[in-house]
């Protein structure tokens, strides 16, 4: 369960995220709507914490996610398929990503092969296109 309280988040004098609650139960599926610059991906990014929130708190399954050691073994997220190395393959990039995570190795083929990128997977990713590289950042 993420939990969200009163999460707010400032850069200078400009307020990006304020004051937002929200529960996003277990097996739901949430959209996450709103127009350029209403904070969004950096709300998510305080969830993930990649941002430390001005104020309140984010938790997922009662505990904030950045204190996980090994986060992607309890949250995927994609906030920007083209923040990838152009120079790995995609099996070097999830390889990297899931000996970071001690997710065992033979999951890699199983998800490049799932989002239909088997074929494609020794190639440099900085030769993909945007698509494939939506998929490598699902997989």
């Amino acid at each position: 369960m993420i939990e969200i309280e009163r999460l707010t988040k400032r850069y200078g004098a400009t307020t990006a995220v304020d004051q937002l609650t929200f529960t996003v139960r277990p097996g739901t599926v949430t959209g996450f709507l709103g127009p350029n610059g209403a904070g969004k991906s950096t709300t998510l990014r305080m969830i993930l914490g990649l941002n430390t929130p001005t104020g309140g708190s984010v938790t997922v399954d009662g505990v904030p996610f950045a204190r996980r050691p090994r986060g992607l073994r309890h949250v995927g997220a994609l906030l920007d398929a083209g923040d990838v190395h152009g120079g790995r393959s995609a099996r070097a990039h999830l390889s990297a990503l899931a000996r970071g995570n001690r997710i065992p190795l033979g999951r890699v083929e199983e998800v490049l092969a799932e989002v239909g990128l088997g074929k494609a997977a020794g190639r440099r990713i900085g030769g993909y296109s945007l698509g494939m590289k939506q998929r490598l950042g699902i997989a």
